[in-house]
């Protein structure tokens, strides 16, 4: 998860990750307006 401010600010998702902006959280993360989520499941 990552805020789309930080998306735009650092440049996509790899300049928000090498910033420490990108985040994992749990199932019971509530959804804040303006994340941006990549979901990860196992099939």
């Amino acid at each position: 998860i990552m805020a789309i401010d930080d998306f735009l600010k650092f440049n996509g998702e790899q300049g928000a990750k090498e910033a420490g902006r990108l985040r994992l959280e749990g199932k019971d993360y509530i959804v804040a307006e303006g994340d941006i989520i990549h979901f990860r499941f196992n099939v």
